[in-house]
C-alpha cells in the first residue's frame, strides 16, 4: 500500500511537472527554472548546408576519437571490443596499437579517450575501461604510452579505479578541461542512488589530475566529483574556463519514468539532480536542463563548435544521438547563456547512430557512427569516421 501512494504521488508530481515544462515551451525560455520541452519529435532541420566527408571505414563501434597533439592527422580510436587503433595522415592503419582484456557486455567494454596536453613530449595517453577487478566487472582509468612510431602502446599504469560497472549506465567520456585536468563522465551502473553519494563515482563528472589524485580546488573536500546526480553521461564540452555544457542520458522505467535526455549548463559542484527530478523538473539546489525531449535520444558525445569553416555554428553545442539518429545543434542566447536561443537538427536519419563528435585541429566537426553496436544497421563499410564541412 505504501509503494502504491508514493507511486501515486511521483505520477502527480510528474504530471504537474510536465504542464510546467508545456508552458516553458510555449513561452520560449529555458533557465534552471524554466527549461524547454520538446514534445514531438526533435526540431526542425538545419538551415546551413553541410558537407560530410567519410575520413575512414571498417571500425568497430568507434567510442572515442583523440586527435594528437604534435601529430598532424593522426588521431587514436577506440573500438568498444578492445582495441585501440590509429588515424595517420587520414588514413585509418590495419593493425591495433593495443588490444585490451574485457570484462563487460552491454554498454561497458574499451570506452572514452584522452591525450595528455604533453602528448607531444611524454606521448601518454588514457583509456576509459571495463574490467575484471576483485572479482566482478569494474570501469577505471587507465594511463598508457604510444611508441615513437605510433604502431604501438604500452600499458603504465590505473591512475582511477573501482568505477561501478553495469551492462547499462557506464558512462566513459573523457576530456582534458582547460585547467590541465582529466574529466571523466560516469553513468550510475543501475543504481540510481549513487549518482547522489559523493563517496561513490558512479553517476558524476570527476576531476582529476593527469596523476589521477585528486585536485585540492575540487568542489567536495577530498572527492574527485566534480558534478553530482548524473545518470549516464557521455557528452561534455566547455563553453568557457569555468562553464561547461553536460548532456545525460534520461531515464528508461525507473518510477515510470521515460526519454527526456538532457543538455545541461553547469558549474563546479553542480548537482543535475538524478535520481529525484528528471525533465523540466526543480528543486532547490538542483539544475533543471535548459533542453530536454520527451522520446529518448539518446545523446553521446558533444562538442563546443570552435571552427571557422561554418561560421554560423561558432559557439554552438553539437551533439551526437544514438536512437534518434542525427546531429542536434544548440545555440544559446547571448544574454542568458542557460537559455536555448534555437536548436536544429542535421544528417538525419543519414548515417545512422552517432556516437562521439569532436573538433579537430584543422577546425573540423569529427563525428563516430556507432552503427555495429547490435542497436543499427552494421554494413560492409561497418563503422564510419565523418568529418563535417561547409
Amino acid at each position: 500500500m505504501r509503494s502504491r501512494r508514493l507511486l501515486l504521488s511521483a505520477l502527480v508530481v510528474l504530471a504537474a511537472s510536465a504542464s510546467a515544462c508545456r508552458r516553458s515551451q510555449a513561452q520560449g525560455t529555458a533557465s534552471p527554472e524554466d527549461c524547454i520541452l520538446m514534445e514531438d519529435g526533435w526540431g526542425q532541420d538545419g538551415s546551413v548546408p553541410v558537407t560530410v566527408d567519410v575520413v575512414a571505414e571498417g571500425l568497430e563501434v568507434p567510442w572515442g576519437v583523440a586527435f594528437l597533439p604534435g601529430q598532424e592527422g593522426d588521431a587514436l580510436i577506440t573500438e568498444r571490443p578492445g582495441r585501440v587503433r590509429l588515424l595517420r595522415g587520414g588514413q585509418l592503419q590495419p593493425g591495433a596499437v593495443a588490444t585490451l582484456p574485457l570484462a563487460a557486455n552491454g554498454e561497458g567494454g574499451l570506452l572514452g579517450i584522452a591525450a595528455h596536453p604533453d602528448f607531444a613530449t611524454n606521448r601518454q595517453f588514457y583509456l576509459y575501461v571495463t574490467t575484471q577487478a576483485d572479482g566482478k566487472a569494474q570501469n577505471r582509468v587507465e594511463r598508457w604510452t604510444l611508441s615513437p612510431d605510433g604502431t604501438s602502446a604500452t600499458f603504465e599504469r590505473v591512475i582511477f579505479g573501482g568505477i561501478p560497472s553495469a551492462k547499462y549506465h557506464d558512462g566513459g567520456r573523457l576530456r582534458f578541461g582547460p585547467d590541465g585536468m582529466l574529466y571523466v563522465g560516469t553513468g550510475d551502473s543501475r543504481d540510481p542512488d549513487l549518482s547522489q553519494d559523493v563517496n561513490s563515482p558512479a553517476g558524476k563528472l570527476l576531476r582529476l589530475t593527469p596523476d589521477g589524485a585528486v585536485p585540492g580546488d575540487n568542489p567536495f573536500p577530498n572527492s574527485p566529483a566534480f558534478l553530482l546526480g548524473v545518470r549516464n553521461t557521455q557528452g561534455f564540452d566547455w563553453k568557457d574556463a569555468t562553464t561547461l555544457y553536460l548532456t545525460d542520458h534520461g531515464p528508461s522505467g525507473e518510477t515510470m519514468r521515460f526519454g527526456h535526455d538532457e543538455v545541461n549548463v553547469v558549474k563546479a559542484g553542480d548537482n543535475l539532480g538524478w535520481p529525484g527530478i528528471y525533465s523540466c523538473e526543480t528543486q532547490g539546489g538542483r539544475i533543471t536542463p535548459s533542453l530536454t525531449f520527451d522520446d529518448a535520444a539518446p545523446p553521446g558525445g558533444a562538442a563546443v563548435y570552435t571552427g571557422t569553416a561554418i561560421a554560423e555554428w561558432r559557439g554552438s553545442l553539437l551533439v551526437g544521438t544514438l536512437k534518434s539518429r542525427h546531429l542536434h545543434r544548440v545555440e544559446f542566447d547571448a544574454r542568458n547563456p542557460r537559455r536555448v536561443a534555437r536548436h536544429e537538427v542535421y544528417l538525419r536519419d543519414t548515417w545512422g547512430r552517432l556516437r562521439d563528435v569532436l573538433m579537430g585541429p584543422d577546425g573540423h566537426l569529427y563525428v563516430t557512427t556507432s552503427n555495429c553496436d547490435g542497436r543499427g544497421e552494421c554494413g560492409p563499410r561497418k563503422d564510419l569516421l565523418l568529418r563535417v564541412r561547409r
